[in-house]
């Protein structure tokens, strides 16, 4: 599918429980945009696995990411903004998205283990339990080409600032 003229495309990224999902709905529809919840994309297999406390491997991961990749690809032609939930841990894993459009955007949600845990405590209904926080971090490459922007703020807060720097 040919990505429209004017389509930007913008993986919200960060560890478990940055609130990636709060904040790429909200951008989806401050912007008329649609967004793609990328845990939607996980194999059964891996849900269980992050069910039952272990961590994802890097082949784990592999074709969840080849998945997400595709999803993004095939939103060019759909829409003129779209943004996509994604841990994108490691700069590997973002060439893997790249792959469904080399113009893709970073928007990285960070803040401390105690936030993070925090929140993580706090949340029900997520398949990720908040031991796996750790394992994350300890993977966790900081990107050094996103949008960054600390979740030490209310979501609206942060929404205000990323719609603030979006190009």
């Amino acid at each position: 599918m040919v990505r429209k003229a004017m389509s930007k495309i913008y993986v919200i990224m960060g560890v478990c429980g940055c609130g990636k999902t709060t904040v790429g709905e909200a951008l989806s529809e401050a912007k008329g945009g649609e967004f793609i919840e990328g845990d939607a994309y996980h194999s059964e297999a891996n849900v269980e696995k992050m069910r039952s406390g272990t961590a994802l491997s890097d082949g784990d991961r592999q074709g969840w990411l080849e998945s997400l990749a595709e999803a993004i690809r095939e939103s060019a032609g759909r829409t003129d903004w779209c943004f996509v939930g994604c841990s994108a841990l490691k700069e590997s894993y973002r060439d893997v998205l790249r792959t469904g459009d080399p113009e893709l955007k970073f928007i990285y949600l960070h803040g401390t283990q105690e936030v993070l845990q925090r929140r993580m405590d706090a949340r029900t209904g997520h398949f990720m339990p908040p031991d796996l926080l750790v394992s994350q971090l300890e993977t966790l490459q900081e990107p050094q080409d996103a949008i960054r922007v600390s979740i030490d703020q209310s979501p609206e807060a942060i929404v205000t600032e990323v719609l603030a720097k979006l190009v």
